[in-house]
């Protein structure tokens, strides 16, 4: 099974494709809840996932609760001990803290990538 994303009003859904039942399965990821979506084509999976996305958004506004947005900023990374002790050492010497470091290591990395 593949792994591919879908996004939507700021909502992440994984996509996997089952070759034996031969149908597209996605689920919406970063929520507590579980919000699942399928589809036999593309075109099917995609609204299905946009109509799953309106349901959610409705059923959380209809229950008085704060929709979850599938990414918040904040994530835990594992690197080892001494890529760690690199990176703190490198942002005191900048006068700076190591998630700041960090934040601008993957802007340079992702946004400013030429």
């Amino acid at each position: 099974m593949g792994k591919d994303v879908l996004t939507y009003k700021g909502f992440i859904g994984s996509v996997r494709f089952s070759a034996e039942d031969k149908v597209f399965h996605g689920k919406i990821e970063g929520i507590d809840d579980l919000v699942t979506f399928e589809g036999h084509s593309v075109e099917e999976l995609i609204k299905a996932f946009h109509e799953e996305v309106d349901d959610y958004l409705d059923l959380c506004k209809k229950m008085n609760k704060e929709p979850l947005k599938s990414y918040k900023g904040g994530f835990n990374v594992r690197i080892s001990p001494e890529l760690h002790r690199m990176a703190v050492e490198r942002a005191k010497s900048m006068g700076t803290t190591l998630n700041r470091l960090i934040q601008k290591a993957i802007e340079k990395e992702l946004v400013h990538k030429d």
